[in-house]
């Protein structure tokens, strides 16, 4: 583990040569790129192609077998043996947003913000409950905090798990394909929410198959396919420019369905 350097402390996120494989299987290979402070990342993809296992990787819910990754201030060479304790400051530094919610069911959407804080940062409880309370109304949840998870629609669960992620107060807040959950009607709530995350300059990184949402959305957008990066740039170069094949297919099967 090293610390941040300084000749590139524009980045919130520097991978280099990242891989994983599971078993025979390799499904990052040597994966490369940068995430500047304050932007928000688009990944793009067919399925398969190994955009939850990177995002995974940038918080160690998957451990790469091999490459550097670095949020904010930690760096992991991930070649070597890690201990625990460096681990989990890596992984302090981020907010993992899931495709399904997962959400404590026995508790209530106040106790399911302030668990982390509390639990895991040991945060004094009322501080923790203040900060929660704010969270919930920026995602228009205020009045559900006594609530359970099953009194929620869907929509309104995917919002208790941002305000969760953000109760940690993460350098970097990473979305697996958050809105892929959900019935039709209630993608739109969500992806507000996250709108809101990019202009109040949160550094994201989002897996998406929204890519309308991906165009408007991000500074950056990652395609990958079988398991590399095979093109990355803005949202007007990769989404409405494309130079590889392989993308220009991809998003006219997405953009263009018969």
């Amino acid at each position: 583990m090293s610390e941040q350097a300084t000749d590139d402390v524009e980045y919130r996120v520097v991978a280099e040569g990242v891989r994983k494989a599971f078993g025979d299987n390799e499904v990052l290979k040597g994966v490369s790129f940068t995430v500047e402070r304050g932007t928000a990342t688009a990944i793009i993809g067919p399925s398969g192609s190994g955009k939850t296992t990177l995002l995974r990787t940038l918080n160690a819910l998957d451990r790469a077998d091999a490459g550097v990754i670095r949020v904010d201030d930690v760096e992991i060479d991930f070649s070597t043996p890690t201990p625990k304790p460096e681990i989990r400051r890596f992984q302090s530094r981020s907010g993992f947003v899931f495709q399904g919610h997962n959400l404590f069911p026995h508790k209530t959407v106040l106790q399911n913000v302030i668990e982390g804080p509390v639990i895991v940062q040991k945060r004094s409880r009322d501080e923790a409950v203040a900060e929660a309370v704010v969270l919930l109304d920026q995602v228009g949840l205020a009045e559900k905090q006594d609530q359970y998870p099953f009194q929620l629609s869907g929509g309104q669960q995917q919002r208790v798990g941002i305000a969760r992620a953000l109760a940690l107060k993460p350098k970097l807040v990473l979305f697996d394909e958050p809105t892929s959950a959900l019935d039709p009607e209630l993608v739109g709530e969500v992806l507000s929410v996250i709108k809101d995350l990019a202009v109040e300059g949160w550094t994201l990184v989002i897996v998406t198959h929204e890519i309308q949402f991906a165009r408007q959305v991000s500074s950056q957008v990652l395609f990958t396919d079988r398991g590399v990066i095979l093109e990355q740039g803005t949202p007007a170069e990769v989404i409405g420019d494309p130079k590889e094949e392989r993308t220009r297919q991809f998003l006219d099967r997405i953009l263009n369905p018969l």
